[in-house]
Order: structure tokens, then C-alpha cells, then sequence
């Protein structure tokens, strides 16, 4: 028997998860960075900034299902998803620059006006960028093995993508000679992401192919609302981001939580202190996390995407309240080298509970889209992935708000010395660090045992239908 030819080769998942990571970059540098900019830069409060982030955020969220919808609208020849993401990408990062050029202002009513403005416009730029290269994944191969492999390639990148600040802004204050991170510090590395993100996407655009097409599809708002409450596996994926949202507040405040646990730390011969420490609570997260998003893949398939999750999330659960516990009898901030070990053995446990977090939606949401041409003979890719980045979007808003806010009521200030920091300080800042990710990672479970998709005979339904395509595609 011939040997059937595959559509999506893995040069081509590389080529999309190479895009992924760049347009993550550019995310996981304001997520990062924002609220500390402002405050070391700009002056702003901090609880201030949680309020404004929040509610930019939820602002911004409303233009997800127009984004959506146009995308649906469009007739390109190319395809449905790749000439919004060429359209975009430029834009994208020319705004995430902007989010980081220091300004004189003369009232704190101009400042906050700014603030404000500015997030907004950047999340719904963000997002024209963000949904179709999303969505991406569900026209590149008609085959799910297919579109599961390119997914966990994907997760992989992504989660990198999101903490590459934590490596570019130190070695840009190592360049610039700079102890601390400056205005100039803010800029040339917001820049660096930038240029790097388009070049990145170009490699995307350069390497892949939308393979499944479909007619234009034209909703109203009202009837986008109807596709969240009546498609129930979308629904699912939208609850298990909301109640899952808080798996994000270590992005949000890690600078924060770095500058609670340590006061300065020499690795080979570079000392790091102050908004530079990020890098030192990835050491131990990244093996984890690299390890988990490299094997979630294989475990779904061995599995399935609902079990595999379930097992993840009472691992995360039960780790992350037990090494909370651990940390607040175990942590000496007199005793560096002992702490040291103590928080690296943390990161190494707790971050092993996220690699489905970002694999499992996007599989879903595939197999989601994929469940609604098979039943209904409509394809609505640019809804269906807008509602996805509408969730991530709501979650992101939130756990920044939770993030920003448990350090406000912390009592901790970013001029503060380590020396001032007291026991109740860091141990507040790490609950929303540690302990508040595992408890959502928990509430996340509620939502997937409802999910039926992955049921054998659904499955089989599905892979019928698409291996149909499939012949098609390929005669």
C-alpha cells in the first residue's frame, strides 16, 4: 500500500511555530514589563496600573469577535488566516515599541489618559495579529495527527516566546553597561523583540500553506454571541481559560517576586539585581515547562487531550499548595545559597502543570471547528479562534489585576530594598506566584469534564470526515 503523503511536513510545523514564538514575544515583553515600566519610568502607582490594565483589556476585548468576523468576511486567494497576519505583524510591533517610549508628562491626567489609550489600542492591534495566526492552525492540514503534532511544536515555542524578554532585557543592560533597567534599556529591547517578531513571521508566511478552504462566512454581533452560548465544546474552551486565568500571574509579577527573594545574585560572572532577576526564577521553571509542553503531545495521544489534562491538573493542584507550604517554612533570606535551591526546586515541580494549558485549547478548538463543518457544513475559523483569544485575553486581564493587586496590598514598592522586605510581603507576593496558579490550574478541571470530542466514537466520525478532505485536497 502507497505510503500517503502528508500535508503538513515538519518543516512547515516549525515554519508556523517559529511565527507563534514571535508574535508571543512581543506579548510576553508587555505582559512582562508594562506595569513596571510605568512605574519606574512614568511614576504611576501600581494598583493604578492593575485598574487601567484591566479595564483596557476587557475595552479592547469587545473588538475579538468584529476581528473575528472579518476574518470570516474575507475572500483572499492566499487564504483565509495568512494575509491578516502579513497585514498585522508590522503594526504589532511598531505598537509594542510605542507601549515602551518614556514621555515627560505634565499632569497625572495626561499620564493615565496615555496609559490607558495606548493598552487599549495595543491589545486590539494584538489581537488582529494574534486570532488568525491562531486560527492558522486549523486550515494548514485537514489530517488532526497533523494539526496535534504542529500544535505541541506551537505550545513549545510559544511558552518560550512568552519569557524571552527575561533573556534579551539582561543582555541589554549588560551591553549598555546599565545595573538597572532605564528608559533606553526599555526601548532597545522592545525594539530587538520587534524587528525579531516581523523577521520570525516572515519565516511563517515563507513556510506554510492554508490547505483547507471555505466560503466566506458573514455573522452579526448577536450571532457570534449565539456561537459561544449553543457550540458547547467552544464554551468549554472559553470556561476553562476564564477559571484557569490565574496560571498567568507569574508572567505578570515576576519581576516583583524576584526582587522579594533575592537582593543580587552572580551567575559566571554576571551579577544580576533588581528588574534583571527574572532570569533566575526561569532557570528552574524552564526545564520543566520545556519538558512538559515536549511530552504533553505524546500523553494526549496516548490517552486522549481530556484525560491527560485531568492527570496534569491534580498534579498541579496538590504541588503547588504543597511547595507554597514548603517555601514558607523552608525560605531563609539570610541563608542565599539555601534559598537559591529552594525556589529552583519549586520552579522545577510546579511548572510541570502548565504544558496542557496551552496544547490542549488549540487541539480542542481544531477538533471543535472541524465537529461544526461535519455537522452543520459551515467552517467559522475567525469566530471560533476569536472567542479562544478573547478568553486568553479576559484570563490575561484578570490575572494581571490579581497579580498587580496582591502586590499592592503586599506593601511592597519598587524602590523598597530587599532589606526592608518582610516575611508577610514575600509571602503574599508568592501566593499569587505559586499558590494562586495551582488553585486555578484546579477550577480549569471543572469546566473539561464536560468534553466529549474525544470520545473514540466522535473521533472516528471526525477523522472520517477529514480523511475525505484530505483525498480531495490531494487530487
Amino acid at each position: 500500500m502507497e505510503k500517503q503523503q502528508k500535508t503538513l511536513t515538519f518543516g512547515k510545523m516549525l515554519s508556523y511555530g517559529i511565527g507563534i514564538f514571535g508574535i508571543q514575544m512581543l506579548i510576553g515583553m508587555l505582559n512582562t514589563y508594562q506595569s513596571q515600566f510605568y512605574t519606574s519610568v512614568f511614576g504611576a502607582e501600581l494598583t493604578k496600573c492593575a485598574l487601567i490594565i484591566l479595564l483596557a483589556k476587557i475595552i479592547s476585548s469587545f473588538a475579538d469577535p468584529v476581528i473575528g468576523n472579518i476574518i470570516d468576511s474575507a475572500n483572499f486567494k492566499s487564504g483565509k488566516m495568512k494575509p491578516f497576519v502579513a497585514m498585522s505583524i508590522i503594526p504589532f510591533a511598531i505598537m509594542t515599541m510605542v507601549m515602551f517610549v518614556a514621555f515627560d508628562f505634565k499632569s497625572d491626567t495626561a499620564k493615565y489618559a496615555y496609559i490607558t489609550l495606548t493598552t487599549i489600542l495595543w491589545n486590539v492591534v494584538m489581537s488582529f495579529a494574534e486570532i488568525p495566526s491562531q486560527g492558522m492552525l486549523a486550515v494548514l492540514s485537514p489530517s488532526s495527527d497533523e494539526k496535534s503534532s504542529a500544535a505541541g511544536i506551537s505550545n513549545m515555542l510559544k511558552s518560550v516566546g512568552l519569557v524571552a524578554c527575561n533573556a534579551v532585557v539582561p543582555v541589554v543592560c549588560i551591553l549598555t553597561d546599565s545595573a538597572v533597567i532605564t528608559k533606553k534599556e526599555y526601548l532597545i529591547s522592545s525594539c530587538v523583540l520587534g524587528v525579531a517578531a516581523i523577521l520570525f513571521v516572515g519565516i511563517m508566511l515563507k513556510g506554510t500553506k492554508e490547505v483547507i478552504k471555505s466560503e466566506p462566512q458573514k455573522m452579526s454581533i448577536k450571532s457570534m454571541f449565539l456561537e459561544l452560548k449553543n457550540n458547547k465544546p467552544l464554551l468549554i474552551i472559553f470556561l476553562i481559560n476564564m477559571m484557569g486565568f490565574g496560571r498567568n500571574i507569574a508572567v505578570t509579577i515576576g519581576v516583583q517576586a524576584s526582587a522579594v527573594l533575592f537582593d543580587e545574585v552572580t551567575l559566571f560572572g554576571i551579577t544580576l539585581s533588581g528588574e534583571n532577576l527574572p532570569i533566575i526564577l526561569g532557570v528552574g521553571a524552564m526545564a520543566t515547562s520545556t519538558l512538559s509542553i515536549a511530552t504533553i503531545p505524546v500523553v494526549a495521544k496516548k490517552i486522549g487531550t481530556k484525560k491527560s489534562f485531568m492527570i496534569y491538573g491534580i498534579y498541579g493542584f496538590v504541588v503547588s499548595v504543597a511547595s507554597y507550604i514548603f517555601f514558607v517554612f523552608s525560605y531563609d533570606a539570610g541563608n542565599a545559597s539555601k534559598s537559591f535551591w529552594v525556589i529552583f526546586i519549586i520552579q522545577f515541580l510546579t511548572n510541570f502543570m502548565f504544558g496542557p494549558h496551552g496544547y490542549a485549547p488549540l487541539v480542542m478548538l481544531s477538533d471543535a471547528v472541524d465537529y461544526k463543518e461535519m455537522t452543520t457544513g459551515k467552517r467559522t475559523e475567525g469566530v471560533q479562534y476569536s472567542v479562544l483569544v478573547l478568553s486568553i485575553k479576559l484570563a490575561n486581564a484578570l490575572s494581571v489585576a490579581l497579580g498587580i493587586f496582591m502586590v499592592g496590598i503586599s506593601g511592597y514598592v519598587g524602590t523598597m530594598s530587599f532589606a526592608d522586605v518582610t516575611s508577610g510581603m514575600r509571602n503574599t507576593i508568592m501566593a499569587a506566584y505559586w499558590l494562586f496558579p495551582g488553585i486555578c490550574v484546579g477550577l480549569s478541571m471543572i469546566p473539561m469534564l464536560f468534553y466529549k470530542l474525544d470520545r473514540p466514537d466522535i473521533q472516528a466520525q471526525l477523522k472520517e470526515f477529514m480523511a475525505n478532505r484530505e483525498q480531495k485536497i490531494n487530487k
